[in-house]
């Protein structure tokens, strides 16, 4: 990891300005589960590394990008940079890690390219679908799936395709892989959304629903409550809640097993995702899929 940090830095150095540097050396380092995971499967060297630290950039920028859409004043409990810097700024800086990582992106191989660009096509879709679903209380488990498969997932799957590419493995295999591992990720982060400690996550509990986001939780809820119950739900959309609130909320999810519910898809993507690499015998996927699924934050 310290290597793919030298190479963001060095990248963004060769820019010459030095609030980029600034607003940058701010950025707060995530769990890198996409280099984590190319790196696994095709070994760590120059261009593996390379392609990590633009990976990384392209991550980062998507993040940047949607703590303005969303407002976030936290990233991972330290203050986000649009928050320090302001929006203008952390659109601009967005723009340029997007920009940059295309850039070096194409100095080192066209096929690697074409799988990343049009990752970041296919997120950038995402970021729109996640705004227009968050207009109303959707209730579309489908729809909801296919916007995180595009805001979450493709880049993963992109990562574990490039990786089995550099590694001369079955590209399609390692890409079915990324994609469940991706889909599982977004679906413990929603659970920790609800359940999960506010100090450990760096965010309020319930954060996404006051955001505009149904999550699977709240799709499944709604589809078990009575019509009164419902009504008190979409009450509480994208609103602050109380405590009260909050409880009755958490009950329901209680009474009606919600968290065994959604519990159960996401280990049908986790298991999905080691059934197409199990032939490989890499206990490192093994293990990323493991910690991925306990992880608290």
């Amino acid at each position: 990891m310290q290597k793919i940090d030298q190479y963001m830095h060095e990248f963004l150095s060769e820019l010459n300005y030095e609030p980029i540097i600034t607003m940058s050396s701010k950025l707060q380092g995530g769990k890198k589960l996409r280099s984590k995971l190319l790196l696994k499967i095709a070994g760590e060297n120059d261009i593996s590394c390379k392609i990590c630290a633009i990976i990384e950039l392209i991550h980062t920028a998507s993040l940047l990008h949607d703590d303005v859409i969303d407002e976030a004043k936290l990233r991972r409990g330290i203050k986000s940079i649009n928050a320090q810097f302001g929006a203008k700024n952390a659109i601009m800086l967005g723009d340029i890690l997007y920009s940059k990582a295309f850039y070096e992106l194409s100095l080192i191989d066209l096929k690697l390219a074409k799988i990343i660009s049009n990752a970041v096509v296919m997120l950038s879709v995402g970021e729109l679908m996640d705004v227009n679903l968050s207009e109303t209380f959707n209730t579309d488990k489908n729809a909801y799936l296919q916007m995180i498969y595009n805001k979450t997932a493709v880049l993963i799957e992109a990562s574990a395709r490039c990786g089995a590419i550099l590694a001369g493995l079955n590209e399609d295999d390692f890409a079915n892989y990324g994609k469940n591992l991706g889909l599982a990720f977004q679906i413990v982060d929603d659970i920790l959304d609800i359940k999960g400690d506010e100090q450990i996550l760096g965010k309020p509990t319930m954060n996404d629903f006051k955001e505009g986001k149904t999550t699977l939780a709240y799709i499944y809820l709604y589809e078990k409550l009575n019509p009164q119950d419902q009504k008190i739900l979409k009450s509480y959309y994208k609103k602050d809640l109380c405590l009260e609130k909050i409880t009755w909320i958490k009950n329901k999810m209680q009474e009606y097993e919600i968290f065994n519910q959604v519990s159960q898809e996401l280990n049908t993507y986790a298991n999905n995702a080691l059934k197409v690499i199990e032939k490989y015998n890499i206990k490192d996927l093994e293990d990323i899929i493991k910690n991925m699924i306990e992880r608290e934050f």
